[in-house]
C-alpha cells in the first residue's frame, strides 16, 4: 500500500523548519533541494551520483516532457521513474514558466494556453486539466497546478491578471486531479500543489495567497520570483508572502537559487527549492566550495593541485586536482562539465544537510552567518 501523502515539521530554529514530506516514492528531508531534470535528466549527471549525493527528490519539466518525448509514450513505458531510472520522489513543474519564457508565440486566455513548440513550431494546447493530466501521466509524486508567470518587471494591471487566472486555474486544476484520483489514475501518495504569484506587489501576493490557501492544497508554492528581479526585493517578498502560508503545508520556492538566496530563504521559512544553476554552472567552468565560488577557466588553477575540497564526501569535488578541471574546461572536454556538475550537485546537497543540522541543533542563525562569510557572501541582507 502506498503511504499518503503528508508532511511534518519536526523542528523550528526562528523561522526556519525541520521536516519530513511522505510521497509515494519515499520521504524528502526539509529543507530540501532538488536537482533539476528538465528532460527526464539531471544533465552530466548519472541517477547514482545523485543517489550518492543525497539527493531525495528531483525535478521534471511537464512542458519538456509533454514535447518529447511526450506524456503518453512515458506512461506507456512505465512512468517518469522507470524510464529514467530514478526510484525517488519526483516533482514536475506544470510548465507555465516554460511556456512564457520558451514559446516562440503563445496566446494566453482564461481558457488556458495555445503556444508553438520551441522545438519544430508545432501547436500545442495546456489548460489546468491537461497540465495535471500530462502529470499524472509521468507520474510524478508532487505536482504544480498551471499557473500564469509573468517577467518582471510588470504592470499592476498585468499582474492582477495573472492572479486572478492562476487561482482560477488552480481550483480547476483541484478538480482535475481529483477526478483522476477517482479513476486511480493518482494516488493517496500524490498531491498537487497550488502556487502563489503577484510579482513584488505585497497586495496582489496577499489576495493570491489567501484564495488559494481558501481551496486547502497540501503544499503551496512561492512561484514568479528570481525573474529579473532585485535579491533585496525578492527576499521582502518573501517576508510578505510566507507568513501567509499555512505552517502545517510545506513551502516551496520555484527556480531559487544561489546558496545565499537558500540560507535566506530557508530563515524565512520555505522547505523546498529548485534551481538549474548547479549542473548550468558546472557546464560553464564554475564550481560551488564552501570557500566560495571557483571560475575553473581562471589561469590561476592552471598549475593548482589541490582538489576543489579534499574533505567532500563526492569524488568529484575530493579526487580531482584544479589543475585537471582547469584543462578539461579550456580543452572543452566533456568530462569537466560532468565532473563539476557532479560536484555542484553534491555541494549543495551538502548545503541542505548542514542546514538540517543546524536546525536541528538549534543554532541556525549563528550557522548562518558564519557559513555566509565563508562563502564570501554578505553577513546579513
Amino acid at each position: 500500500m502506498t503511504e499518503p501523502f503528508s508532511f511534518s515539521v519536526s523542528g523550528n530554529d526562528g523561522a526556519a523548519r525541520l521536516g519530513e514530506i511522505v510521497t509515494a516514492h519515499g520521504r524528502i528531508r526539509t529543507p530540501a533541494f532538488m536537482p533539476v531534470g528538465t528532460a527526464a535528466t539531471v544533465k552530466a549527471v548519472y541517477v547514482e551520483q545523485l543517489e550518492a549525493a543525497g539527493a531525495d527528490v528531483i525535478l521534471g519539466n511537464t512542458y519538456h516532457l509533454m514535447l518529447r518525448p511526450g506524456a503518453e509514450r512515458i506512461a506507456r513505458l512505465g512512468g517518469l521513474h522507470k524510464f529514467m531510472g530514478w526510484n525517488r520522489p519526483i516533482l514536475t513543474d506544470s510548465g507555465g514558466y516554460q511556456v512564457m519564457s520558451l514559446a516562440k508565440l503563445r496566446k494566453v486566455t482564461d481558457a488556458g494556453v495555445v503556444f508553438r513548440s520551441h522545438i519544430d513550431g508545432s501547436e500545442h494546447r495546456l489548460s489546468p486539466e491537461r497540465a495535471v493530466e500530462v502529470q499524472c501521466l509521468l507520474g510524478s509524486d508532487i505536482q504544480m497546478q498551471l499557473d500564469e508567470c509573468l517577467a518582471l518587471p510588470a504592470s499592476d494591471r498585468d499582474l492582477q491578471t495573472a492572479v486572478e487566472r492562476s487561482v482560477a486555474w488552480a481550483a480547476r486544476a483541484q478538480t482535475a486531479f481529483a477526478e483522476l484520483r477517482s479513476r486511480g489514475q493518482a494516488t493517496a501518495g500524490q498531491a498537487l500543489f497550488a502556487i502563489v504569484q503577484g510579482g513584488t506587489n505585497p497586495e496582489l501576493r496577499r489576495i493570491s495567497a489567501e484564495a488559494l490557501v481558501a481551496l486547502e492544497f497540501p503544499g503551496y508554492a512561492v512561484g514568479g520570483l528570481a525573474v529579473g528581479e532585485p535579491h533585496e526585493v525578492m527576499l521582502a517578498t518573501l517576508d510578505t508572502t510566507v507568513p501567509r502560508l499555512p505552517a502545517d503545508k510545506p513551502r516551496y520556492l520555484m527556480g531559487v537559487g544561489t546558496p545565499l538566496d537558500l540560507i535566506e530563504a530557508v530563515s524565512r521559512g520555505i522547505d523546498m527549492f529548485d534551481c538549474v544553476m548547479p549542473t548550468r554552472s558546472g557546464r560553464h567552468g564554475q564550481a560551488f566550495t564552501w570557500s566560495g565560488r571557483m571560475n575553473l577557466r581562471n589561469a590561476k588553477y592552471a598549475e593548482d593541485p589541490a582538489p576543489l575540497d579534499a574533505a567532500s564526501s563526492c569524488p568529484a569535488a575530493r579526487d580531482y586536482s584544479r589543475a585537471y578541471l582547469h584543462h578539461l574546461v579550456k580543452s572543452e572536454e566533456y568530462l569537466g562539465a560532468m565532473l563539476l556538475s557532479w560536484a555542484n550537485v553534491a555541494f549543495y546537497q551538502q548545503l541542505m544537510q548542514a542546514m538540517r543540522a543546524a536546525i536541528a541543533e538549534g543554532r541556525f542563525a549563528t550557522w548562518a552567518k558564519e557559513t555566509k562569510a565563508r562563502l564570501g557572501e554578505p553577513a546579513s541582507a
